[in-house]
Formats: structure tokens, sequence, C-alpha cells
């Protein structure tokens, strides 16, 4: 995936508070930091690797839904509940 930013470290910090034992993502988050410090980009990605670490592309996955219904503090039922959740979470993440 080609981004036009360079969020991939903020974005991993999200993905770490929705899920944080999620493997690939620490692993993935190890990787950008290294990146970064070489002032090396970390895109683009493969759609592969962001369906493995982006909790926007993982509404289905337990660990995320039950995250979103936790932070929503109210029941989810849908995807798009879910997906909608997250983004209101992001939105105020810092």
């Amino acid at each position: 995936m080609y981004c036009g930013h360079e969020y991939t470290a903020a974005n991993l910090r999200f993905a770490l508070a929705v899920e944080p034992s999620n493997a690939a993502s620490i692993e993935y988050q190890e990787r950008v930091a290294r990146l970064r410090t070489q002032d090396l980009p970390s895109l683009p990605s493969p759609l592969s690797l962001e369906r493995r670490v982006n909790p926007f592309l993982r509404c289905d996955v337990p660990a995320v839904r039950a995250a979103a219904v936790a932070h929503a503090g109210r029941p989810l039922e849908l995807d798009e509940e879910i997906f909608g959740a997250l983004r209101s979470w992001k939105d105020q993440f810092r």
C-alpha cells in the first residue's frame, strides 16, 4: 500500500493499544523504529502485512472486537459498528 504520509509509527501505537498482544504488530513496530532512526521510509507496505497489523482491517478478530466494545462502553455487533468505534477511538488517540 502506498500512503501519502509517514504515520506508520503512530498507527502502530494505536494498533497496539487495540491489540497489545499482536505479535505481528510488535515485530513491525520494531522494524519501523529501526527504519525511522535511519531516516528511511516505512512505506510502501504489502496488504498482507496490513491485514495482520491494521485494526481497521481486523474488525472480525475477537481481540479487536473486544477492545472496541470495551472502549465504546456498549455492545457492538456489526463489523461496521466495530469499525466506527475504532475510528472514533483513533480520532481521540494520542
